[in-house]
């Protein structure tokens, strides 16, 4: 065990987590609705700010932080020796690359002449291909499961084999880019070994990410050209970047809830404080050298994030942990449990629309007030389709 933490659930985490699933469905719909103000858009990648769309990508990285101490504890406790605990964190990875090759290929770069079908049919059985593998199943018999999660994989391979992409159609599926869960799982990836390296002891924690920050500094320098090493920082200096977001997510847990260093709520939320203003001052201090862009993943924009992070979660934990005003807490349960069919229902749901040629609303609820409204009352739905999934058992697990 590297932190003696609570083996008891947080709730507030996974209040943060269906939180930001909800505003995520949220800002993704309401991007295509016209006439919106522009604090409800992704900032451009030079304008030196950002609007609170531009936080829910490192919410999401500060989660997967926050979650990773106690995720690792717990499979210690259980039993896990070295290699069984690797292989766990390996095969997760392995599955969020998956997912966001697939997904990517599916946004742009296809060819579906040369592919035989539609990129909606071609992206509705890579769905359903993901669920059969990484459904959590509950059959008595574990054939079945095998069975599910095999028909799955080679759905697949055979999906991957299918795909065409180029104007010629020569290209096969590759990672164009990484994708949202891709880029998740490669954080996460880092931040494990990170994690465990430094055994979950906070100063040196908060020493690997100003160590990603300067990797991040020196990859994106005029110095990177020329040499293979500082162009490889280069090329990695955004995965250097988003570690360091998950790594915030690491420390906050160890300060909050390793009992032998938090004794008292009063020093958790002094320590977060601290926390918080030492990551705001940092990132107005590189500011001038780095201004804020997601885009570009900037030092100053993962820190000035990391304390929006920090700031939030203190306040969900003192009005559900410490206060126990959590009877709210109940709609954001089901997507907090179930996040990753939440990520990609809406996509389910638009490929649907796409391959049968559905249009259900009316041009008027895509700009301006009635579009915004719309939006809301979208991702409100969708967290509610996650609760009668759930009771279907339909739920993803990597």
């Amino acid at each position: 065990m590297y932190n003696k933490l609570s083996g008891q659930r947080i709730r507030s985490i996974d209040v943060f987590r269906g939180f930001t699933i909800l505003v995520m469905i949220f800002v993704n719909d309401v991007s295509g609705v016209s006439g919106i103000p522009g604090w409800m858009k992704h900032k451009p990648a030079d304008a030196d700010a950002m609007t609170f769309v531009d936080v829910v990508f490192p919410a999401f990285l500060f989660i997967v932080g926050m979650s990773i101490p106690f995720a690792i504890n717990k499979r210690l406790a259980k039993g896990d020796d070295f290699w069984k605990l690797q292989s766990h964190i390996i095969w997760r990875v392995v599955g969020l690359l998956i997912l966001g090759v697939f997904m990517v290929n599916g946004e742009g770069g296809y060819n579906e002449s040369a592919m035989g079908m539609s990129i909606a049919a071609w992206s509705l059985l890579f769905y359903l291909c993901a669920i059969l593998v990484w459904n959590v199943y509950t059959f008595k018999n574990k054939k079945w499961k095998y069975l599910l999660q095999g028909v799955g994989a080679i759905g697949l391979l055979l999906l991957a084999w299918t795909y065409r992409g180029g104007d010629d159609g020569s290209e096969g599926i590759k990672p164009r880019w990484w994708g949202i869960l891709g880029l998740i799982g490669w954080s996460y990836l880092y931040g494990c070994i990170i994690y465990q390296l430094f055994r979950g002891k906070v100063w040196p924690l908060l020493f690997a990410i100003a160590i990603c920050i300067t990797w991040y500094c020196i990859g994106r320098s005029g110095i990177a050209k020329g040499s293979a090493v500082l162009e490889w920082m280069s090329s990695t200096s955004g995965h250097a970047a988003h570690t360091s977001i998950v790594l915030c997510g690491i420390v906050l847990s160890v300060l909050f809830f390793d009992e032998r260093i938090a004794k008292s709520v009063q020093r958790r939320f002094l320590y977060a404080g601290l926390f918080a203003l030492a990551c705001f001052v940092s990132g107005y201090l590189i500011r001038p050298y780095y201004f804020i862009s997601k885009i570009h993943a900037t030092p100053t924009w993962c820190l000035y994030c990391s304390a929006i992070c920090i700031a939030v979660f203190s306040i969900l934990y003192w009005f559900t942990d410490i206060k126990k005003r959590y009877k709210w807490t109940g709609f954001f349960q089901p997507a907090a449990s179930n996040a990753l069919l939440v990520y990609i229902l809406p996509n389910i749901i638009y490929y649907t629309q796409a391959l049968f040629g559905w249009h259900f609303m009316p041009a008027i609820f895509h700009q301006g007030l009635l579009g915004i409204a719309w939006s809301a009352l979208y991702a409100v739905a969708i967290m509610l389709l996650a609760f009668g999934l759930n009771k279907l058992k339909i739920r993803l697990q990597l």
